[in-house]
């Protein structure tokens, strides 16, 4: 963008620098590694990242005009290798398909450990920000139409009701990265909106939480205060997936198929 603008071409190299970096580190499986496991990683936003990169480049967004063809090329024959390799990534439990899980395998495509409390897991975040993505293709294959599908439809049987949430004032607490405040506990709300776990187990689907040892339990109150403080248990975001995103998504493939 700032070349765009001002034409200077130390930001076009550095532009077209940081765009061959990326094509250098794509793994022949078409994924990105995250910073914690050499694996397809979705956390943080890493794999999705890139592809909308890249999903700007190829629809030739103004900041991209300056873009070389053969930069162009690559830039869309990596994205069609990073949305083969999503699609193969989609955890399938007794033959249905699920949602993803933070980070998969480059040889087998299945989800894998990052972080000792990152464990394999399907994960209703990361599933959402896939889902949305794919919702934005043009044109959507019967085989991107059906990855949406079935992750909708295994969000909205996972979602958690009747339990929110709350944050209560705790003396000032000094953990190794942080200083809480704050603890969370659940509490049973028949008025709440529903929720989300950051993970849920693969072959049960049960929520589950975990400790920095590895240790799962099975309840928020048995995690311990420095993870409990410390990291994202619980969202409510993929509920926007199922009251906005999705139906508006189904209404714009109706125009479409009429078109």
């Amino acid at each position: 963008k700032v070349y765009s603008v001002c034409s200077a071409e130390r930001f076009r190299v550095s532009a077209e620098r940081g765009l061959d970096y990326i094509f250098n580190e794509q793994r022949p499986t078409g994924g990105w590694r995250g910073a914690d496991v050499d694996a397809i990683t979705y956390n943080d936003d890493v794999m999705l990242g890139v592809m909308k990169l890249l999903r700007d480049i190829n629809r030739d967004q103004v900041q991209f005009n300056w873009l070389d063809s053969e930069r162009r090329r690559q830039a869309a024959s990596a994205l069609k290798r990073a949305i083969d390799v999503t699609l193969k990534c989609q955890i399938e439990v007794n033959g249905l398909k699920t949602g993803w899980c933070q980070q998969h395998s480059h040889e087998t495509f299945l989800p894998v450990k990052a972080r000792s409390y990152e464990l394999p897991a399907i994960c209703p975040v990361e599933t959402s920000g896939i889902v949305r993505f794919l919702m934005a293709t043009d044109h959507p294959s019967p085989e991107v139409m059906d990855a949406i599908e079935s992750a909708v439809r295994w969000i909205d049987r996972s979602a958690i009701e009747g339990q929110r949430v709350e944050e209560i004032d705790i003396p000032p607490t000094r953990f190794e990265g942080h200083t809480a405040t704050r603890d969370r506990i659940v509490v049973e709300d028949p008025t709440a909106p529903p929720i989300w776990t950051r993970y849920y187990e693969i072959e049960t689907n049960r929520p589950f939480f975990c400790n920095r040892d590895g240790t799962i339990v099975y309840s928020l109150a048995e995690v311990h205060p420095e993870r409990r403080t410390g990291y994202g248990w619980y969202s409510a975001a993929p509920a926007r997936l199922l009251e906005n995103d999705y139906p508006a998504w189904k209404s714009r493939l109706a125009t479409f198929r009429k078109a």
